[in-house]
């Protein structure tokens, strides 16, 4: 079931919240946090079904952010979504005009699940500064994705330059199958790593956070490469007795190749917005590998005259 509260007030939303609580015999004391989404309304769909997807897992108040025509009187467009059309948790839809998209935590502070740590979530371009912006100060994390931009990789490496810690970014998140098949292949005797190199399609900055990662943690050169994707399509690390190669070239299954051994067909799927949501979801401390991963970035890259 969804209520549609046009041309209304937060006080009206909060009722609106606790009547459709005591309607389902629960209330917000089931949700774990509050993930507000920051998005316009060509995103919000498939911003919203992620959160959803995602929320199964997290039970939440997702509160969605849609900025609407800025020149218009300021008004609020609301819908609330009752757990069960939405998962297990609760959302909310704002459509925010006039002033008001300029000043969103201001509708937003009165709607979030009292005592319970705050996520946002930009999953188009986000803000440079994270933790500066008006809604990022009301997080305990904040979650953007370099990919949506122009210039993913420069994207990525200013809002670096900002880092607070609670920042997080999901080019980084859809590293981790990657991550833990290379950590997993290298827990078995495997000689010294000199040298690695990692391919995937241009202006994929996923790629380059994880070049970043091996140079920072193995101390060695890492050489990044272009190929016509998907994505992220080989990682060779170059060791003294051979080499060790993942490579996926469908974006679904990678073969795994070391020296003195036969190849194994491991599952690794491109990860889609709820899972990598889901994943950030699981932590609301600050990500020290992430932040150090990416520190790492801006001097690999001026090292390689990329982004210079």
């Amino acid at each position: 079931m969804t209520l549609y509260l046009p041309r209304t007030t937060t006080a009206q939303i909060t009722e609106a919240l606790m009547a459709e609580r005591l309607s389902v015999g629960g209330g917000a004391m089931n949700m774990v946090l509050t993930l507000v989404i920051v998005t316009d309304e060509a995103d919000h769909y498939d911003a919203v079904r992620a959160a959803t997807e995602a929320g199964r897992e997290h039970p939440s108040r997702v509160i969605a952010l849609i900025r609407r025509d800025p020149d218009t009187e300021p008004a609020i467009d609301a819908e609330i979504r009752r757990p069960g059309t939405s998962g297990p948790g609760e959302a909310v839809l704002l459509r925010l005009y006039g002033p008001l998209g300029e000043h969103p935590d201001s509708v937003v502070t009165p709607l979030l699940v009292p005592d319970a740590p705050v996520v946002v979530w930009w999953p188009g371009i986000g803000p440079a500064d994270p933790a500066d912006d008006p809604m990022g100060r009301l997080a305990q994390r904040r979650i953007t994705d370099a990919l949506r931009a122009p210039d993913p990789l420069r994207d990525l490496v200013e809002r670096v330059s900002h880092y607070s810690p609670g920042d997080t970014d999901l080019t980084w998140t859809r590293l981790t199958p990657w991550r833990s098949l290379l950590a997993s292949a290298m827990d078995q005797p495997c000689g010294w790593v000199t040298a690695a190199k990692v391919t995937a399609e241009s202006h994929y900055p996923s790629a380059d956070l994880l070049a970043a990662w091996l140079s920072e943690r193995l101390e060695v050169p890492v050489e990044r490469e272009t190929s016509h994707g998907p994505g992220l399509t080989e990682v060779r690390l170059i060791t003294d007795q051979g080499d060790i190669t993942i490579s996926r070239a469908d974006g679904r299954t990678a073969t795994l190749s070391r020296f003195g051994q036969p190849d194994q067909t491991v599952a690794l799927a491109r990860r889609g917005a709820a899972q990598a949501l889901a994943e950030e979801l699981r932590r609301l401390d600050a990500d020290e590998i992430y932040e150090s991963a990416a520190r790492h970035l801006g001097p690999l890259l001026a090292g390689s005259g990329v982004g210079a």
